[in-house]
């Protein structure tokens, strides 16, 4: 088994085993953000158990490598539009006065456990990832005897057509999950673009309400003006009709 260092040392061992997010799960249940997707800077350091400038620290220095595996910095607008459509469903984990945002996918995630020297999280971590990459290069007989017996009979049950079977479902779900990373941006701009629409729909449907007021302010005293109208044409005849009276007496 190479040692732990190599995957401190190794941008190419780490490339190599990246995608192995399941093992996060294998050593500590990674606890994601309501969007299923990321996690934030607090929510690393705490699945790791360091302080979060540990973890600043690791992304400063390998800024490239964690962004070449999906980590994002949110700002400005696109933060806003994130915390209108996301943030309303978290309670603590987040700061509401932030002007930035760093978000971990799983592959980031797993990256910092590859690169975190002080965390006993991300040893145990990487010696999973290393005992995988043994087992994978010493074939499948001796790779089932250095294996955990729990993965062992996993391996021995999933064999065969079924196990087939659930590698081409898995194999679905990992192109669903990278559509829908992919997607998320999108439909979060999509949901402010319609939360401005449903904005200028309410100032629409409050103007039309002022001028339906302002209408029937006008039909009312379009009745009155006519009620006066016809007060002074009868005020009028009954004046003629007096004088032509007068004038034949």
């Amino acid at each position: 088994m190479p040692p732990e260092i190599a995957l401190l040392e190794s941008r190419a061992l780490r490339d190599s085993v990246i995608e192995r997010t399941d093992v996060l799960d294998k050593v500590k249940i990674l606890t994601m953000l309501p969007d299923g997707l990321h996690i934030t800077t607090r929510m690393v350091a705490e699945y790791f158990e360091v302080g979060e400038e540990a973890v600043k620290s690791l992304a400063k220095r390998h800024r490239e490598e964690f962004q070449s595996n999906g980590m994002r910095v949110l700002r400005g607008s696109e933060l806003q539009v994130f915390h209108r459509s996301k943030m309303n469903l978290w309670d603590q984990s987040y700061p509401q006065a932030v002007t930035q945002l760093t978000l971990y996918p799983p592959r980031t995630v797993l990256n910092v456990a590859m690169l975190l020297r002080d965390s006993d999280i991300a040893r145990r971590v990487r010696t999973y990832l290393l005992d995988i990459e043994e087992s994978a290069r010493s074939g499948p007989e001796t790779g089932a005897e250095q294996l955990p017996l729990e993965q062992v009979l996993t391996e021995r049950t999933l064999a065969g057509p079924i196990g087939g079977r659930l590698d081409a479902v898995e194999a679905c779900l990992a192109d669903v999950g990278s559509t829908l990373r992919e997607l998320a941006p999108w439909m979060a701009r999509v949901s402010a673009r319609l939360d401005g629409m449903d904005r200028r729909l309410d100032a629409h449907g409050r103007v039309i309400c002022a001028m339906s007021e302002r209408l029937c302010d006008l039909g009312e005293d379009m009745t009155e003006v006519r009620r006066d109208v016809a007060t002074l044409k009868a005020e009028a005849a009954q004046r003629r009709a007096r004088r032509a009276k007068r004038r034949r007496g």
